[in-house]
Order: C-alpha cells, then sequence, then structure tokens
C-alpha cells in the first residue's frame, strides 16, 4: 500500500461517521472522495442500479435482493444504523385493530414491500404473532430500489396520483408505517420527502419498548438499517481495501463511544442511542461477523419467509469478513 487508492464512498452523516466524513480518521491506503447524497435512500438506488460508488451504505434488505439478483457488490459487516421495530405500525382508531392477526384481510400502508423497516416488522408479527402475512393487501406507493423484484401477488400500488396518506385519511387502509416507511412522508426520494403529520393514529403495540427490550434479551436479534457494501472489482484487485474500512469506521465509533456515554455527545441521535445502550449493551452499534450472526440470520430468514429472495444466500456470498480476507 505505497500509493493510495482513490475510491467515491457515498454514507450518511452519523455522530459515529463524521470522524471519516471530516477526514480526521483517515482510511488506511485509501484517498477517500465523500459524496454526500441527500436522502440516503436515493444513494440506495443509484448504487442499485448503477453501481455508482465503490463504498456505499445501503439498507440491509435492498442489498440482500441486489445481492441475489446478481449485484457486484458485497457487505461488511459495519451496521451504521440500528433501531428495533415492534413500534411504529401505526393503526385507524376505527379499525378494530389490537392484535397482529387482526391485520388479515385488511390493507396496510407501505412505501415500498422491501423497505427495511417493514421487512422487520412483518417478521416480528409472523414469527412472534401468528400473521399470516400473505392474507394482508400490502399497498405501496413507491417503487421498488431492486426493479427485477417480482412482488407477491398481495401488493398493490396506491392509485396514480394517491399517496398513502391520502388513503388513511379516507379510511382506505386500515393501519400504515409511520416515518419515511408510510405515512410520515410524501413526495418522491430522488426530490426529496416532505414531512407529514401522522399523529391520531394510535400504535398497533403501545408497549413497542418493553416489548423490544424483552424481544433482544429472549433473541439476540438487533436490527440493522444501514449497511456498508463495497464493489466485488475493488476487493478483487486490493482486498486489504475490507480491513481498512472496517479499521476506520470502528475508530470512528469508538471515539464517539467515548463522548456518548460521557454525556459530552448529545444530539437526538446521540440520546437515541444512550437509550439503546439500556438494553443492548455499552456499544449500541456492534459491527463484526460474530456480534451480529443471529441479526444476520434473522434478516435473511424474514426476507426469505417474505419472498424478497428466491433462496438463502449462503454467509460466504453475501458478507465478507474483513478479519478472514
Amino acid at each position: 500500500m505505497t500509493k493510495k487508492i482513490h475510491l467515491t464512498l457515498a454514507i450518511s452523516d452519523f455522530p459515529h461517521t463524521q470522524a471519516l466524513l471530516n477526514g480526521s480518521i483517515p482510511i488506511e491506503g485509501v484517498e477517500a472522495e465523500f459524496i454526500r447524497v441527500n436522502p440516503q435512500i436515493a444513494a440506495f438506488r443509484r448504487m442499485v442500479r448503477h453501481v455508482e460508488f465503490d463504498v456505499c451504505e445501503l439498507a440491509p434488505t435492498t442489498y440482500l435482493i441486489a445481492r441475489a439478483h446478481g449485484a457486484l457488490f458485497v457487505a461488511l459487516p459495519i451496521f451504521v444504523f440500528r433501531r428495533f421495530h415492534h413500534g411504529g405500525l401505526l393503526v385507524r382508531p376505527d379499525s378494530g385493530i389490537k392484535h397482529p392477526k387482526d391485520l388479515e384481510g385488511r390493507k396496510v400502508g407501505v412505501r415500498a414491500y422491501s423497505v427495511t423497516t417493514g421487512v422487520w416488522t412483518r417478521g416480528i408479527l409472523i414469527d412472534e404473532y401468528g400473521l399470516d402475512s400473505s392474507k394482508v393487501t400490502w399497498v405501496v406507493d413507491d417503487e421498488e430500489h431492486v426493479t427485477g423484484l417480482k412482488l407477491p401477488a398481495n401488493v398493490v400500488h396506491a392509485p396514480d396520483g394517491v399517496s398513502l396518506v391520502d388513503m388513511i385519511q379516507r379510511g382506505e387502509l386500515a393501519a400504515a408505517f409511520d416515518g419515511n416507511a408510510g405515512i410520515g412522508r410524501a413526495g418522491a426520494p430522488t426530490g426529496g420527502w416532505s414531512q407529514v403529520e401522522s399523529q391520531g393514529y394510535p400504535d398497533l403495540f403501545p408497549n413497542a419498548e418493553e416489548l423490544e427490550a424483552n424481544w433482544f434479551r429472549r433473541t439476540g436479534i438487533y436490527p440493522m438499517h444501514g449497511t456498508i457494501v463495497v464493489k466485488d472489482s475493488v476487493l478483487a484487485e486490493h482486498p486489504w481495501v475490507a480491513r481498512s474500512l472496517y479499521n476506520a469506521f470502528e475508530r470512528a465509533k469508538t471515539e464517539w463511544l467515548q463522548r456518548l456515554h460521557s454525556g459530552e455527545a448529545d444530539t437526538a441521535t446521540d440520546r437515541r442511542y444512550r437509550a439503546l445502550s439500556a438494553i443492548v449493551g455499552d456499544d449500541p452499534l456492534p459491527y463484526g461477523m460474530e456480534a451480529n450472526m443471529p441479526t444476520i440470520r434473522a434478516l435473511e430468514d424474514t426476507a426469505f419467509k417474505q419472498k424478497l429472495i428466491p433462496e438463502r444466500l449462503p454467509l460466504a456470498r453475501a458478507f465478507v469478513d474483513p478479519f478472514k480476507i
């Protein structure tokens, strides 16, 4: 590594990635060109459709689908965004829905069928509460990132010019996801979303935080959202890049963790991860294969059950362990 290689990177500006973005923590052997894409979801599409970046943060479900369809990039066990998913599925107060099984035979809104929030939540409803997802009509108002994805027959698109917000307000949906996964936004991701008021719709699980903590203690599953992927061609020519990236992300996170636990880091994002630490331990963003194996296996399993991937991908095909390359 006498001469640095130039790599383009599209990753989000998180408190635990800022040291990479501002250059205070370098990536050994790499001349990094950070390309800012806002929102990051637009980078997802540019990566899965055109392999536009050397390194990119992707939604993990999008990644698994793309890899199953022959994508020319592979994931590293670096997960830069985490959250639980018992909360965030909102129901109309007049829908009569009290239990996940009540969703069967009803219409539920989600931005896209493959959106990671929806995938994780459906997996919980299927495995923990016996939901037959095939009996729910999943209504989407956006396109899937991976254009080759064939959707199940019970996934339908909202009418042209009609949003999920419109549909739930008119009573055409019994439930919908909040935030960017559903009725918390309007507009196309390439042009930027506007925030939409979603108050007035109660959560399916009013005690979501308690359920999430219990679920984690029982299963060890800690859902990831942001996954770092690298072009196959980069690793074929420069296999050491995997370890360099991992080390740099780990160093940036370690510095942030010190500020997080001292109380110096205190943004809304910091406070959210500090709260998650009470459930998952001192490191709310664990990297590496071993620490994340239950979660990796769970996502692969639920993606297969939901017909997002045609087969369970061999681990060696889905992830590169930077310590074994």
